[in-house]
């Protein structure tokens, strides 16, 4: 007897879509396939529900310890869990110390092991600062280490400049990690802040004009040579634009170890959107034009983008009131709606729902080495979540698991609402609510 049988709904995989029964046992999908004859302690009518795999968002900033008043360990991964996330990898910063150290991994795991609703998996900080501690991470656990190619915005977390990245590459491709790079030259835009700012410019005009497509054009090139030069694994994160995507598509195919990644703001809104809504929708990148947002999404479609994160980085409400716009924090709250960004544009991009199957959990949990994790599949996992793909709602303050209910994304009319989110197979969100889970910490197989 089985311990759970979800019956009769349509499985999203990354290469095919079936109508099947899923059984869970121990934790594991045990058996999938139709019409199961065998019995089960619980069962589940999924009829008229699509399931995907739990969504793995591999690039949120949730701050603790140290940070937990902007959002914490347990209102971000509630956030995650509600939008049908079962995975988070947490990045260095915005924490308070960042992870730069074991102890700082010590720290941040005794704080997620009591805190986090679904599983999680830490990535460590590649800086000017830790250069001799990336080895004692790496036995720690992380999934990789994270470098900013400009200034990161926290000043215990030092961009790194060209020979600290150089370095860390070579450190990391010993130890069979990646490097995940913010790709912005800090040459570029700090020199048309200045510039800017002397004309007397601090308006949300002059902010995007200081961060233009070519200063992720200019780094990205320069993170490629790195990698070829020291062989390392790299992964480009939030890559706002067409033309980034092609320049590593195109170092891949040359034989680059290099992967891509976008988020659902550069896909759902653009730089109009950010002069309407002001605050709440900066990013760095920031947004771009519409012009630019429709070529991202023919990368989408092109299979260019590796995979969608949601950059989740919130803070007090205060930092984002402020005249100056350069001194406003830059970070979007939005973990909680990246699957109803991409079920709601599926019909007008022509999006397959296996290729939102595939970026969100299959390519994620491949390219890091998460084990049993991201597929549906026999012996895998049994994350997994819900949803009515055709059931149309507007996003409200209320429904927000964040410790500040402040996010760009509300108000916005979606299509596609998760009922249930499963976690090795015991529900931790269903119909708007949170269940007690166990959460675990994930290790990389490497």
């Amino acid at each position: 007897m089985y311990d759970l049988i979800i019956r009769g709904g349509m499985v999203v995989t990354g290469s095919k879509l079936f109508q099947a029964d899923i059984a869970i046992q121990d934790e594991k999908i045990a058996e999938l396939a139709p019409e199961l004859n065998e019995s089960a302690r619980e069962e589940k009518d999924a009829r008229g529900l699509f399931i995907f795999p739990g969504l793995i968002d591999t690039h949120v900033h949730f701050n603790e310890p140290g940070r937990n008043h902007w959002e914490g360990l347990a209102s971000g991964s509630s956030a995650l869990a509600a939008g049908g996330g079962t995975l988070f990898a947490d990045m260095p910063l915005n924490s308070d110390p960042p992870l730069l150290s074991s102890s700082d991994f010590a720290a941040k795991l005794e704080a997620a092991k009591h805190q986090s609703v679904t599983d999680f998996a830490f990535w460590g900080g590649l800086t000017p600062d830790n250069l001799d501690r990336l080895e004692e991470l790496a036995h720690c656990g992380v999934i990789g280490f994270k470098a900013f190619m400009s200034d990161s915005g926290i000043d215990e977390f030092r961009a790194a400049d060209d020979l600290t990245l150089y370095r860390g590459m070579a450190k990391a491709a010993q130890l069979g990690l990646p490097v995940a790079v913010h790709a912005e030259s800090e040459a570029i835009t700090k020199r048309l802040t200045g510039d800017l700012r002397t004309l007397g410019r601090v308006d949300i005009e002059a902010y995007l004009e200081s961060r233009p497509i070519l200063a992720e054009l200019e780094a990205i090139n320069r993170a490629l040579l790195y990698a070829r030069e020291t062989g390392c694994d790299l992964h480009i994160v939030h890559v706002s634009n067409a033309r980034g995507m092609a320049l590593i598509s195109d170092a891949r195919m040359l034989g680059a170890q290099v992967s891509s990644e976008t988020c659902p703001h550069y896909l759902h809104f653009s730089s109009d959107d950010l002069l309407q809504k002001g605050a709440i929708a900066k990013c760095a990148p920031p947004l771009r034009s519409e012009t630019e947002r429709y070529a991202l999404w023919q990368s989408v479609l092109r299979g260019e983008v590796d995979m969608i994160s949601s950059d989740h980085s919130p803070s007090e409400p205060e930092l984002k009131d402020r005249a100056d716009f350069f001194n406003v924090w830059g970070g979007i709250a939005g973990v909680q709606s990246t699957l109803n960004v991409l079920l709601s544009h599926r019909q007008e991009q022509g999006l397959p729902l296996e290729k939102i199957a595939q970026m969100c959990s299959s390519t994620p949990a491949s390219r890091f080495s998460l084990p049993d994790k991201g597929y549906l599949e026999v012996g895998f996992d049994a994350d997994l979540c819900l949803v009515a793909i055709d059931e149309a709602f507007t996003l409200t303050a209320n429904e927000l698991f964040y410790k500040h209910k402040y996010s760009p994304y509300t108000g916005q009319r979606f299509t596609g609402r998760v009922k249930q989110t499963l976690l090795r197979g015991k529900t931790i969100f269903k119909e708007g609510r949170l269940e007690a889970g166990k959460a675990e910490l994930i290790k990389p197989h490497v």
